[in-house]
């Protein structure tokens, strides 16, 4: 069967997309640009003849999963591949559309691309909606910036000891006194922008707890479930579901480690064993979240307050889980600042400690909702 299957590599942009074809005997044909809709699909499936003899793939990108769900649709086998693991020639210095497309076709009949993982309606809608928040946040983090440094370059600096934007910062903002209308103005722009931001934070916050209550029983489950663990709040807990999807598509929690880029690069010859700084080589948001999650951890194993209200209604092993991660990471924390790590190679690998529990968590959630269907 494999021998007439005739491979597809689709190099797309938001207009166009440049095509070319692998066939079985060995041939690299350019089949030309078509347009990027529905009507240059269907013209170009025409053209390559029946669909249960194709295999299509593209990089992903700005375009998304959208032509991967029209072709999936129409009976065409597609994978999305990942950029940055497609093989590239260091002195080959000429990119064209056409060449890309032809690449793609060749490098997928040999074998050597790396598909990525493409998330259904349900996982993509609340990814974007918990990305929106991130964005949102940035925008938050760049405007109190920029405004600190407005009062410091007119030489007003919060008292020492005073915490960042809390009330009694906000209050010590409002007694401060220009002597210029235009300082005063400008004074005003800024607060009423961080005003502003934060309404649009909270507004996001409130719709990603509706976006989650209406996601399906099983996406609901995990999420819960991961809550249990400490650090791990409705927010975080979300992203990894967003982001990872069923995490047991992994088969051991070292797969997902590397996945999120938490595992050491190592660069090794002969009997030379050299390994450095994580790979950073998976989903940057992951990082980001795990890194947060893990700052809870510092401190003893305890159970009480928000983490207590969300275990309830937890099935007694999850809570044993999250009750070994304290002990584990918190001991984990000490052992390694002790040995003189920086706080943060401390804390990622932590945050690599803290996947394994994730997917132990989420295993335990996924394969009693399989046996259960």
């Amino acid at each position: 069967m494999k021998k007439n299957i005739r491979y597809v590599g689709l190099d797309v942009h938001a207009a166009t997309i440049a095509v070319a074809i692998a066939e079985p005997g060995g041939e690299v044909r350019d089949i030309g640009i078509f347009p990027n809709d529905a009507g240059g699909l269907r013209k170009l499936l025409f053209k390559l003849g029946p669909v249960d003899k194709l295999k299509a793939c593209y990089e992903a990108g700005p375009t998304g999963y959208v032509l991967y769900w029209q072709l999936t649709k129409l009976g065409v086998a597609c994978e999305v591949i990942a950029p940055t693991l497609v093989p590239t020639k260091p002195g080959d210095r000429v990119k064209t559309d056409r060449r890309d497309a032809a690449k793609l076709a060749r490098c997928y009949r040999a074998g050597d691309l790396t598909p990525v993982w493409v998330p259904d309606a349900e996982h993509e809608a609340l990814r974007d909606l918990i990305r929106q928040r991130e964005a949102v946040r940035k925008d938050q983090h760049r405007a109190r910036q920029r405004f600190g440094k407005f009062l410091l370059r007119h030489g007003h600096q919060p008292p020492k000891g005073m915490t960042r934007w809390t009330q009694k910062h906000l209050a010590w903002i409002k007694s401060l006194v220009f002597e210029h209308f235009a300082l005063t103005a400008t004074l005003e722009d800024h607060m009423q922008e961080i005003d502003h931001v934060g309404r649009r934070i909270e507004r996001l916050e409130g719709k990603i707890d509706e976006a989650i209550a209406k996601m399906p029983e099983q996406m609901q489950g995990v999420i819960a479930a991961l809550q249990g663990l400490r650090g791990v709040g409705k927010l975080v807990a979300a992203t990894v579901v967003a982001e990872i999807g069923q995490l047991s598509r992994f088969e051991s929690p070292r797969q997902l480690m590397a996945y999120c880029g938490l595992v050491p690069s190592e660069h090794s010859s002969g009997s030379r064993t050299q390994r450095g700084a994580i790979s950073k080589s998976g989903n940057a948001h992951l990082r980001r979240v795990l890194g947060e999650a893990v700052f809870a951890y510092q401190h003893r194993p305890w159970l009480g307050g928000w983490l207590a209200k969300r275990q309830k209604g937890l099935e007694p092993a999850l809570i044993e889980i999250s009750w070994k991660a304290q002990h584990r990471l918190h001991k984990r924390y000490n052992h390694l600042l002790k040995a003189g790590k920086n706080k943060g190679q401390v804390m990622t690998a932590l945050a690599r400690e803290l996947t394994g529990f994730l997917w132990a968590t989420a295993m335990r959630v996924e394969s009693q909702q399989q046996q259960a269907a």
